[in-house]
């Protein structure tokens, strides 16, 4: 615990501690009765022995003899109290009276001969009456200097913790590339000025969120050795206008005291948003920051050796003034990563992971096409908790399979229970699926099928595509259609009834139909482009599609939509009709097993059978899964630590104990 946060914890119960002492010595006095005599009472007390206890204290300053004492006619809190000049033989009494009566005789030192108490009296009220106004005056002045250091910098300075390089940044080589040019010239600017050119000012990394823009700046910060500060754009707004500019302001003094030097902004869209958009005109805190940004940049005053380096996955919203050249004048594009370059962040992120011998980071580089470096990265740390979970001391392909469908459909729902109609129906969905697939030419690979439920799927197929493609033609659109309808055709062959579980197929078909049609002229209106996607820079978010067309060429897109799918539907039925016999064997081993991966459908639809030996083994994780629910459903303790074997026989006898 904290030393500061255990004194702040002690306060409270000294300050009630002194205050009980007080009351309890504030009520001890009031209790106490002191009766006054003159010099004659007293002598008079003396004189016939009622006096029971006498204590003189002398007080040369003020020339007097301060007495107190007790009387036998007095209460228990009763006292009297005598003040008598020097002059008076009042001693001579006492000791008479004394050697008379024998009371209790005491005598004080004068208080007024010391000098430490001289001190305590006179000067400690001064001393604390001045110590408590410079605390009053220092806590005044504290918040006067907070509030002067609201419009300071919330830019941090990177350290050398946690340090991160380019061996740490996967794959994005060109990216790398772009960025290292940063680093040369700031080590070696000579080399670029002897032939007139000018290193840009700012460079904007884009793209997606999860790719590494965020990486890819702290791995600048890594391999340069120049001041690196790093500051988020929603720093530099607040509720009060100025606060923002100035903000802006004291950064660029500071980097101009530290040149060279880089500066990383993250999300820069909170800041540089298109002006002219707000609610507050063109007065608002943020247009005032995002003024003083541009002139930073590049105004009339040089900032000579500061480059900045920002990110954002909106570089659409952001106002054309901030990416002109001479201020971002290099954008980079951080996207998606390929087949390649997952493979080389799966080994970056394995390093620390204990992997099975069966484990082939290349085979998941290719199961995993859109995945971003971040997913990458979650998929394998979610294989990591799932063989912890399992009590298992090395990360197998099972575990990876698991983490592949967790991180794309959500958590295997096993306390789900279907009906067996249920169960069939979806069994013939997803083979619908999978039949479609296997067998147009340009359809995707079929990699994986099951009918566990999983997020809002009651069970989906695994579609991947067969290469790498950064263009799609007509035809592979119109395929990748019909295997989305291929689901609601193989239910009405089957069933003669259709089900609410082709939602989601419909709303990705029509999708797709429908851009085919307003956005890559991929019908019979033409190669003309009737819609495009327009971001609502206000809202921050695709809010709408731009209209330019008619209400006449809007019913000619329903039309050419509707033909599209109606196409796909009636060639999806006719694929599924020809191979009738491979959807119901497909569906059935669903039924039976669950879950069938890539070999298992290959083997099945060559030799009409799974393979050999394999069927105990098929969807293992599930049939373990589904053992593990009833024995807790029979109450049988320690079962989470039970082989597959174990499960079984312990499940069996007790099904024979009922």
């Amino acid at each position: 615990m904290n030393k500061k946060t255990v004194k702040k914890g002690l306060v409270p119960y000294v300050f009630l501690i002194l205050l009980m002492l007080g009351v309890f010595y504030f009520f001890n006095v009031m209790n106490q009765q002191v009766n006054v005599l003159t010099y004659d009472e007293l002598i008079s007390a003396l004189e016939k022995g009622e006096a029971t206890e006498v204590v003189v204290t002398p007080r040369t300053r003020a020339s007097i003899y301060e007495v107190r004492g007790k009387l036998n006619t007095y209460d228990e809190n009763e006292t009297f109290y005598a003040r008598i000049p020097l002059s008076a033989p009042v001693m001579e009494s006492i000791l008479n009276a004394y050697d008379t009566h024998h009371f209790t005789l005491d005598t004080e030192a004068d208080p007024d001969s010391s000098t430490f108490l001289l001190v305590l009296v006179n000067v400690l009220p001064i001393i604390l009456i001045g110590g408590l106004a410079f605390f009053l005056f220092s806590k005044q002045m504290g918040g006067a200097n907070r509030s002067m250091d609201f419009g300071k910098s919330q830019a941090k300075l990177s350290t050398d913790r946690n340090k991160v390089t380019f061996q740490d940044v996967a794959g994005l080589k060109e990216e790398k590339e772009e960025v290292k040019e940063l680093i040369d010239f700031l080590k070696n600017p000579k080399r670029f000025q002897r032939l007139g050119a000018r290193i840009p000012k700012g460079v904007l990394l884009v793209g997606p969120p999860g790719t590494g823009k965020t990486l890819l700046a702290r791995a600048v910060a890594g391999e340069a050795n120049v001041p690196f500060y790093y500051i988020s754009g929603s720093d530099f707004v607040e509720l009060f206008v100025g606060v923002g500019a100035s903000r802006v302001r004291d950064m660029f003094k500071q980097a101009k005291h530290n040149a060279p030097c880089l500066i990383f902004i993250d999300e820069i869209d909170a800041v540089g948003r298109q002006r002219g958009t707000g609610l507050g005109g063109g007065h608002d805190e943020r247009e005032q920051t995002l003024n003083q940004l541009l002139t930073e940049m590049d105004g009339f005053g040089a900032n000579e050796g500061i480059i900045v380096i920002a990110a954002t996955n909106r570089a659409d919203v952001l106002d054309p003034a901030l990416l002109r050249p001479g201020r971002f004048d290099r954008q980079v594009t951080v996207g998606l990563p390929d087949v390649r370059e997952r493979e080389e962040i799966l080994q970056v992120h394995a390093r620390n992971k204990v992997l099975a011998t069966n484990v082939n980071l290349k085979n998941l580089a290719k199961r995993t096409p859109g995945f971003s470096g971040a997913d990458l990265e979650n998929l394998l740390n979610e294989a990591a908790l799932l063989a912890v979970r399992r009590n298992k001391d090395k990360i197998t392909m099972s575990e990876i399979d698991e983490a592949t469908d967790r991180v794309i459909a959500g958590p295997a729902k096993t306390s789900r229970k279907y009906t067996d109609h249920e169960k069939e129906l979806v069994a013939y969905h997803e083979a619908g699926h999978a039949v479609i697939g296997i067998k147009l030419k340009n359809a995707d690979d079929v990699q994986k099928i099951t009918i566990i439920p999983r997020g809002q799927a009651g069970g989906y197929t695994m579609m991947l595509p067969k290469e790498e493609r950064y263009f799609a033609t007509k035809t592979e659109l119109l395929e990748q259609i019909t295997g989305l309808l291929g689901g609601r055709v193989s239910e009405e062959l089957h069933f003669h009834e259709v089900s609410t579980g082709a939602h989601n197929d419909f709303e990705r078909a029509t999708k797709i139909a429908r851009s085919m049609v307003t956005e890559y002229g991929m019908s019979d209106l033409g190669p003309v482009q009737l819609e495009q996607q327009e971001g609502g820079v206000f809202l921050g978010r695709d809010y709408n599609k731009t209209r330019n067309f008619s209400n006449e060429v809007a019913h000619e897109i329903d039309i050419e939509m509707r033909k599209i799918i109606d196409e796909c539907y009636n060639d999806a039925k006719k694929v599924l009709k020809e191979n009738e016999d491979l959807v119901d064997l497909i569906a059935k081993a669903l039924i039976e097993h669950e879950t069938l991966t890539k070999e298992e459908i290959d083997y099945l639809v060559e030799h009409k059978e799974l393979p050999p030996g394999e069927e105990e083994n098929v969807s293992e994780n599930v049939s373990m899964q589904g053992l593990k629910q009833k024995a807790k459903e029979l109450g049988i303790k320690g079962y989470t630590k039970m082989t597959k074997e174990e499960l079984e026989e312990a499940i069996q006898e007790k099904e024979l104990e009922k």
